[in-house]
């Protein structure tokens, strides 16, 4: 019996011990089970964290972008989405610095992040001179730097960067889980071990065996939670990613409608246009057919109509240009009574008989600083528009007059005197909703075909450009009255009255002058060398600028190059920059009918000639592109 009990106290000394081994091995396995389940946990929060931050950089520079998209469109107008794409821009900025600190341990993904960081920056660059060029009021290159961005490499970069650094972030994510549940897989059975030993072990087996139930427990509603929440991850990652591709997809089909729209305006009022000018050109020109040989008088008469329908037609190419902000303007003092008066036969021609039109003059001789051009396509725009408003019946009153105002008056205008300049109708007047976008580009309530929505947004940019105002007096059925509020001119005493050109006769320069004429248009070139022969030069002929080079060293008695600007291959001005270290003494005459598309800079001092273009036109700038400054030619240094 003491045998036994010894036995049994050595037993249960033994299984004690065993017990407390089991019981240590058991807290020490459910510890460590427990530091890695916390450290697999801190890991999946911290892949988490730089997977949404990543797709919220994008999203922010999206955001960013857009935003810049609708500054440019608005055209400077919206001041506020400027600003908010610089905010988001910053914003974008900061984020990618808590990525960058949020990576700082993986040195594969901090690489990534470096090169995200670069990019970034390259983008912002690439932005910043849109945002310039439409904060300075230039929209059409603002616009064609924007498409151009929406290409840029940087933008990939970006998007690739991004989807690199979530790629690998989710790789890192499913090798911590995996190595996680190995660690609680052998945590458990480890602890499955010690609990069946426990068992053996009576008492100590049963304590041992409810703490490892109770462990195993644990162990489960962590896994389960832990499982739980990397779903929740990957919803929110997967509607983080849907969102912002839906984004993308809705803004591009938005900015196509809006684009699509004006295209359709925009064609349907210029063709109406055109259709009428050309009618009168191809008109004059078959009449004038028709009377050759017989009556020339009548042939002149048709001639001139002509003439005077092409001059039409390239006065609307101006209006456009100048719609654009394109066409520098060329202001002088202007009497605005004076230039109404001017204008009554043309404006009664463009109305017709069935409106009476009535002018006003309460001026007192003020005078405007503006041009003549524009400010008369201002006037008669607003004749055609008040004539569209009556239906062709009513009566039309244009009344300048002189007036004084404080700050803010009226409009924007700055305290001081003004000319204004109001056309009133008893036409059929707006309503609240038209009258507000009454000065958006491309707007119309015309029929289809019937006006391209130009005129009062033009109108529009003139007086903002001549730091005036505008006003609308309107209500439906009351007939409209738009004044125009213009600073007055107080530089000059009396404004010149309208210059009356007369025929100009052509005559041939003294000498006869070699020409390489580059234009790529096969009509326009055989124009301009018939041209050049009337006027008594010799001319040779280059229909691509990339073969001027190989003519010029063929002909070395060329004195002048006359080039188009735009051409497939090579601009007029580049292929000028190459050739002039070779040629420095060859005279230089750009000649282009929209000198916007390129940078005025880059013509440097040679002189410009628009299309389309008169002999007299064209004499006159070779004479001034003869007149320039340049070096010797090789035959006269070696002669002398």
């Amino acid at each position: 019996m003491e045998g036994d009990a010894t036995w049994r106290t050595i037993t249960l000394v033994v299984m004690g011990l065993l017990g407390a081994a089991v019981l240590v091995a058991l807290i020490v396995t459910l510890g460590e089970a427990n530091r890695q389940r916390d450290r697999a946990l801190q890991a999946q929060a911290h892949s988490y964290d730089v997977m949404i931050l990543a797709r919220t950089v994008s999203g922010t520079i999206a955001r960013s972008e857009a935003s810049l998209g609708r500054y440019v469109i608005s055209g400077k107008a919206e001041k506020e989405l400027g600003q908010l794409y610089y905010d988001q821009w910053r914003l974008a900025g900061t984020q990618l610095g808590r990525l960058e600190r949020l990576t700082v341990d993986t040195p594969e993904q901090s690489a990534r992040v470096r090169r995200l960081r670069a990019a970034y920056e390259r983008r912002g660059e690439e932005l910043s001179l849109t945002a310039l060029s439409t904060t300075y009021g230039q929209n059409s290159q603002a616009l064609a730097r924007y498409y151009k961005a929406r290409q840029s490499p940087t933008l990939t970069a970006i998007d690739t960067t991004l989807d690199q650094i979530i790629t690998r972030e989710r790789a890192l994510l499913d090798q911590r889980t995996a190595d996680a549940m190995r660690t609680v897989d052998r945590s458990s059975r480890i602890a499955t071990v010690l609990a069946i030993f426990g068992v053996l072990i009576v008492v100590g087996a049963l304590v041992l065996g409810w703490f490892t139930l109770h462990a195993v427990g644990e162990r489960a509603l962590a896994r389960a939670e832990a499982e739980e929440e990397r779903e929740r991850a990957e919803e929110l990652a997967a509607a983080v990613t849907k969102a912002t591709d839906e984004l993308r997809v809705q803004e591009a089909k938005v900015r196509q409608i809006h684009k699509m729209d004006a295209v359709g305006q925009l064609t349907g009022g210029i063709a109406h246009d055109f259709n009428n000018m050309l009618a009168v050109v191809l008109g004059g020109l078959e009449l004038a057919r028709r009377a050759v040989g017989h009556d020339p008088a009548t042939v002149a008469r048709h001639l001139d109509n002509a003439t005077d329908g092409a001059n039409r037609a390239a006065a609307l190419t101006r209006r456009l240009l100048a719609f654009s902000r394109e066409e520098s303007l060329k202001p002088e003092p202007i009497a605005a009574a004076a230039l109404v008066s001017g204008m009554s036969e043309l404006i009664d021609r463009t109305l017709g008989d069935a409106i009476t039109v009535v002018v006003r003059d309460d001026a007192r001789g003020w005078q405007v600083h503006a041009d003549r051009v524009q400010l008369e396509n201002a006037v008669l725009n607003l004749a055609v528009n008040a004539r569209d408003a009556m239906n062709g019946r009513g009566r039309l009153v244009i009344a300048t007059g002189a007036t004084t105002l404080a700050d803010d008056h009226v409009d924007d205008c700055c305290a001081g005197d003004y000319v204004t300049l109001a056309v009133t109708d008893t036409g059929t007047g707006m309503t609240p909703e038209v009258l507000e976008r009454v000065y958006e580009p491309f707007f119309t309530t015309k029929a289809a075909g019937k006006g391209t929505g130009l005129g009062l947004s033009q109108i529009f940019g003139l007086v903002r450009q001549l730091r005036g105002g505008i006003a609308i007096e309107t209500a439906p059925g009351c007939g409209t009255t738009v004044t125009l509020y213009l600073p007055r001119d107080t530089s000059a005493g009396t404004a010149a009255p309208a210059a009356v050109v007369a025929p100009v006769t052509v005559a041939p320069l003294a000498e006869a002058l070699r020409v390489l004429v580059v234009e790529d248009d096969p009509r326009v070139l055989a124009a301009t060398m018939m041209a050049l022969e009337e006027l008594g030069h010799r001319a040779i002929a280059c229909d691509a600028p990339l073969k001027a080079p190989a003519l010029l060293a063929g002909n070395d008695d060329i004195d002048l190059i006359i080039s188009d600007v735009l051409m497939p291959g090579q601009t007029g001005p580049e292929m000028i920059a190459a050739l002039a270290p070779h040629y420095p003494h060859i005279a230089v005459l750009f000649v282009t009918g929209f000198a916007g598309e390129a940078n005025a800079s880059e013509f440097g001092r040679h002189p410009v000639l628009r299309k389309p273009f008169t002999l007299s036109g064209l004499e006159r700038a070779i004479g001034k592109a003869m007149a320039t400054e340049r070096p010797a030619p090789p035959q006269q240094i070696a002669a002398e």
